[in-house]
C-alpha cells in the first residue's frame, strides 16, 4: 500500500505538478472571463420582460356570405405579453391581433365571444383583459 501510494505521488513528480499549475491557471482565466462579461448561462440580452399593449382594437371575423355589420362591446382590450426583452421593447402593436370568430354564428342573444390573440414567434400571451366581449347582432336583411 505504501508502495503504491509512494508511486503515485513521486513518480513523475514534475510532470504531474506541472499538469495541476497548468489545470489551476486556466480554471483562474476562465472564472475571471466569466466575471467581467457576466454568466453565460444566463445571457442579460435574454432576460424576459412583459409589456402591456393597451387599446387594442378587436376584429370581427365573420364568413364571406354574411355582410351583416357586428358590434362589440368593449370594442378595445389590453394585452400583456412577454418574451426577450430585445424583442419585446421592438414590437409594435400592429403585431398583436385580438380577434372574436364569429363565423357560423347566424342569430344569438347577448353572445359572449371569447377573444383570441395571436403574437409573435418568441413573444408569449400573458394576459388579455377583458377575456370575453359582448356581441351585438345586427337584424338580418
Amino acid at each position: 500500500m505504501i508502495r503504491f501510494l509512494r508511486q503515485l505521488f513521486v513518480d513523475d513528480f514534475w510532470l504531474k505538478l506541472f499538469s495541476l499549475l497548468l489545470a489551476v491557471l486556466i480554471w483562474l482565466t476562465a472564472s475571471l472571463a466569466i466575471q467581467k462579461e457576466g454568466s453565460p448561462a444566463t445571457p442579460l440580452s435574454l432576460a424576459p420582460e412583459e409589456r402591456t399593449f393597451s387599446n387594442l382594437p378587436v376584429l370581427v371575423i365573420s364568413s364571406a356570405q354574411d355582410v351583416r355589420n357586428f358590434k362589440i362591446a368593449p370594442s378595445t382590450v389590453e394585452v400583456i405579453v412577454r418574451g426577450d426583452s430585445k424583442v419585446v421593447r421592438t414590437l409594435g402593436a400592429t403585431e398583436i391581433r385580438a380577434r372574436v370568430d364569429l363565423t357560423g354564428v347566424e342569430t344569438a342573444r347577448e353572445l359572449k365571444a371569447r377573444i383570441e390573440v395571436s403574437v409573435p414567434a418568441g413573444v408569449s400571451l400573458v394576459r388579455v383583459e377583458p377575456t370575453e366581449v359582448q356581441v351585438v347582432f345586427p337584424p338580418k336583411s
